[in-house]
């Protein structure tokens, strides 16, 4: 596996062209230019791009374009995507994939990311994967299949059941609630409407990373 650093989870962007009005990279430009430290690509869902050649030309302008900032290229659930656009990584979900044969097919060399809402599936990931996404930590309306909000005592949970992998704890994150998720153990905050709905995508970013530093001192 890689030699991930957590940090990279301080504030990890996920967007599609469904979240945004705008054009996505002009959104992710914006982000990464306020310091989200991880963006992912989560084309999905109603309104998302459904042609593989435009979602395969989105994802190669998307990874340039963090590879500017030097901040890693994920791709959610599509591992053709992913290896298509030679993202830095996948991210998958419970239902998305085999966690092994997702880490087989990206090679040892790629981030994975797989989503763990219990401690039984965070132990099954932690062989394979780099980090885990639990959550939603919060309601939230940015995923259309969103489960009921499982609360920072999760992250707690897992820590103190033995779960060393790297978590973001995502789902329903915003200025005002991001400092209890890291205080109960997440190393970062995986946020989508925080950023992507506000006024000023730049300063949203700025703020997020400003509260992660002020507990990660």
């Amino acid at each position: 596996m890689t030699q991930f650093a957590k940090e990279r989870l301080a504030v990890y962007f996920i967007a599609g062209t469904q979240n945004t009005d705008r054009p996505l990279p002009e959104l992710v430009f914006e982000a990464l230019r306020g310091g989200v430290t991880m963006f992912q690509l989560r084309e999905k869902g109603t309104g998302s791009l459904q042609d593989e050649d435009e979602r395969l030309v989105l994802a190669k302008e998307l990874k340039e374009l963090c590879a500017r900032f030097h901040v890693p290229f994920i791709v959610n659930d599509d591992i053709e995507l992913a290896l298509a656009s030679d993202a830095d990584g996948l991210h998958i979900g419970q239902d998305d994939a085999d966690p092994a044969e997702a880490r087989r097919r990206i090679g040892a060399q790629k981030i994975l990311g797989v989503s763990a809402r219990t401690i039984a599936e965070a132990e099954a990931a932690a062989a394979v994967a780099d980090y885990l996404g639990t959550g939603p930590m919060y309601a939230t309306s940015s995923k259309e299949d969103a489960e009921s909000p499982v609360g920072p005592e999760r992250i707690q949970e897992m820590r103190n059941a033995g779960i060393h992998l790297p978590i973001t704890a995502i789902g329903g994150i915003t200025l005002d609630n991001a400092k209890p998720v890291l205080r109960a153990g997440a190393d970062g905050v995986s946020v989508i409407s925080a950023v992507s709905a506000a006024e000023n995508a730049e300063a949203a970013a700025s703020a997020l990373l400003s509260i992660y530093r002020s507990i990660n001192r």
